[in-house]
């Protein structure tokens, strides 16, 4: 049964029958399919959290996030769906948060697929920067468990507020009212940053445990906090540093890391496509060599294989 026959066939029981709860389980089969999931717990956190209980009240208004990366890039005008059954926000759309700033509860597959790069397990610890209504930040509670924790911090007071109340279910997370960058999330397994940076900041590196994962969206600013780039796992290994690409991204900027130095190339890297060739992030002082593809003291992306 597809996820739209089961939101039809919900129309044909009375309310009680935990028809949602169907829906919620296509949904996160539909994620694993769309984002390739390898993470099986990952899949069943999307099953279980109640996406609706982190949106405020209905009626809800979805909208399609390739129509809402369009519209970043000047391209489309975003338009949404108002819908007033819960079942509906099971779907792999965005949702409104606030329309007239444009925050949106971001597209599921795409936060799975970044997620899954974190590759988390029971007993991490993990850190969020830019939790929003904390969502995202509950499937990540979910997948560490009562032995793991999640610390999230949200810059936008309102959304904090609201994150810190959704997520109050759950006693391994703590919500951080502020600027996530000048915030220290003590030692971490893993650390997401959900808005876009020019470089990965050397307190984040410093935080990373052995086999701890960084993924973090590198992005050149097309509007007034707005950017696009791509989506970086990076990897410590004792005191290197391994870096991929897991995906393209648009996304809100964060302003407090970005250089408008390192902008430049890392712009340009991204225009002429030398940054997919990324490889390694390297620490140690040197020289801008043609290796180098994102220059800068303390952190150098670069094209250069791991010794």
């Amino acid at each position: 049964m597809s996820v739209n026959a089961c939101l039809q066939k919900s129309s044909w029981h009375t309310k009680g029958m935990m028809e949602i709860g169907e829906c919620r389980r296509f949904y996160a089969d539909e994620i694993r399919f769309a984002a390739n999931i390898t993470s099986s717990a990952l899949i069943e956190a999307f099953a279980r959290v109640p996406r609706e209980r982190f949106l405020g009240p209905g009626p809800w208004e979805l909208g399609s996030a390739d129509v809402r990366r369009m519209s970043t890039l000047g391209m489309a005008k975003m338009s949404y769906t108002a819908v007033d059954d819960p079942r509906h926000v099971y779907h792999n759309v965005v949702v409104a948060l606030d329309k007239e700033n444009e925050i949106n509860n971001g597209q599921p597959s795409a936060l799975a697929c970044w997620i899954n790069a974190l590759d988390i397990r029971p007993g991490a610890r993990i850190y969020h920067l830019g939790c929003g209504v904390g969502y995202y930040t509950a499937i990540m509670a979910e997948m560490v468990g009562a032995q793991g924790s999640v610390v999230a911090s949200e810059v936008t007071s309102l959304l904090a507020e609201r994150a810190k109340n959704n997520l109050s279910v759950y006693s391994n997370v703590t919500v951080h009212i502020g600027d996530g960058v000048v915030f220290d999330p003590g030692a971490c397994d893993g650390i997401f940053i959900n808005a876009g940076v020019t470089h990965p900041l050397p307190l984040w590196l410093d935080r990373l445990r052995e086999n701890g994962r960084l993924v973090l969206p590198l992005t050149m600013n097309l509007t007034p906090g707005l950017g696009a780039g791509l989506m970086i796992q990076i990897i410590r290994d004792r005191e290197t540093f391994s870096a991929q690409i897991v995906t393209s991204v648009a996304i809100y900027s964060c302003t407090g890391a970005r250089d408008p130095e390192r902008e430049a190339l890392l712009k340009a890297n991204l225009t002429n496509g030398a940054l997919l060739k990324v490889k390694s992030l390297r620490r140690d002082a040197h020289e801008q060599a043609d290796t180098c593809l994102v220059h800068g003291p303390e952190v150098c992306l670069s094209k250069a294989e791991i010794a």
